[in-house]
């Protein structure tokens, strides 16, 4: 044993590394220090759809702060470095250790009109193998689309469901209600964005648009009716000059009138209750964000709204029997929530599914918030877009 712990070994006789030892030295050392800045600090996102132009585009590339909201505890502590949730046509990480939910204190809480990278709620079953008379319950159940050919069950924890990005238009407790299209929070017309998108309904006299025009304004044609009319997804500040256009007679929002429930259950929105709420993506609500500590009386009225929030957001042993409602066997008829919840939805609001169609964020669920983008292009860099910070680039 050497005592003389504090005396310097002999150099000359140390041992030298072998470069194969450097080398994993190194990597390993690289790959810690990775993972604890993924983990905690920041993280790298690309934009991989066009939910949020023209705020964000597809291939930007940006940075998310953990720290901005508090980095939370992985619930998967038993996974492979630096991959998301699968690798190799697997999964990349072990459910035979799982934490539950905590977060470090961090900067601030999700505020109105954040983009927030989030993993997506209703995103926790895949389903594919399983038997086909369970097939469809369990998509009803998960509040999943169901897939031809797809059959088995494998439900992901909150940390390794695929991630969203979205803007925070409500926050827990408010009151939202959408109008014609326009957001309105506790009876508020909500902030308008330069950058957000919608489709227009634009008719114009014998001249038409000028085909040069929208591809110099990068103006994308959903279809062109008759008569020279044309259905244009405009960006709000586009609106004035399109209108001002030789030969415009008028640009009109092209929304779903109130009541209205589309033909299709694959298109119909949150809570998918079509007999207690006749809601549609342009028109839909008021509805009130849940908050920690808040309690609702649960109606057979209303529960579609809460069902899954109760069951699998808030982890109770939920039952409905006879119009009643038990919790671990005790009937209940209200319900206090445990967490907060946020109400998410794309910038590009005809072409976004967001919480529109599958309700409620828990705050368990979000990962951080969207800081800069470092790198963008199409067909060529996007110079413009680089390094900018994504507050400047979407407000």
């Amino acid at each position: 044993m050497r005592l003389a712990f504090w005396k310097k070994k002999d150099q000359k006789n140390k041992k030298k590394k072998s470069i194969f030892r450097e080398w994993f030295d190194a990597a390993l050392f690289a790959v810690v220090a990775a993972t604890i800045i993924r983990t905690f600090l920041i993280e790298a996102y690309t934009i991989p759809t066009g939910s949020m132009e023209g705020s964000l585009l597809v291939n930007d590339y940006l940075f998310v702060s953990k720290v901005a909201y508090g980095p939370r505890i992985p619930n998967t502590p038993l996974a492979i470095p630096l991959v998301h949730n699968t690798m190799f046509g697997g999964e990349s990480y072990s459910k035979s250790v799982q934490w539950g939910y905590h977060r470090l204190p961090g900067f601030g809480d999700v505020e109105r009109n954040d983009i927030v990278v989030f993993n997506f709620p209703n995103g926790d079953t895949v389903v594919k193998e399983a038997p086909e008379q369970d097939y469809y319950a369990l998509c009803r159940e998960y509040g999943r689309r169901t897939v031809t050919g797809m059959n088995t069950i494998i439900v992901r924890p909150v940390d390794k469901k695929d991630n969203y990005i979205k803007r925070c238009v409500a926050v827990a407790g408010d009151k939202l209600e959408i109008k014609n299209g326009a957001v309105f929070i506790n009876d508020k017309p909500g902030q308008l964005f330069p950058h957000a998108q919608s489709t227009y309904l634009v008719a114009t006299g014998n001249m038409g648009l000028s085909a040069q025009f929208l591809e110099d304004n990068h103006i994308e044609t959903e279809r062109s009716g008759r008569n020279n009319q044309y259905i244009l997804t405009l960006e709000n500040s586009q609106l004035d000059m399109v209108a001002k256009q030789p030969g415009v007679v008028s640009v009109s929002p092209l929304n779903a009138p109130a009541g209205y429930i589309p033909p299709s259950p694959g298109q119909w929105v949150f809570p998918h209750d079509t007999v207690n709420f006749k809601w549609n993506r342009d028109n839909f609500g008021p509805l009130v964000i849940p908050k920690e500590g808040a309690t609702v009386q649960l109606t057979p009225e209303n529960i579609a709204l809460y069902r899954r929030l109760i069951s699998i957001y808030e982890h109770n042993n939920f039952e409905e029997r006879g119009g009643k409602y038990f919790i671990d066997g005790k009937e209940i008829t209200s319900y206090t929530f445990k967490m907060n919840y946020y109400w998410m939805m794309g910038d590009n609001r005809h072409n976004s599914a967001d919480s529109r169609y599958w309700g409620f964020v828990p705050v368990d669920h979000v990962v951080g918030k969207a800081s800069f983008v470092w790198l963008s292009h199409e067909n060529g860099l996007r110079w413009n877009r680089l390094m900018r910070s994504v507050s400047h680039l979407s407000n």
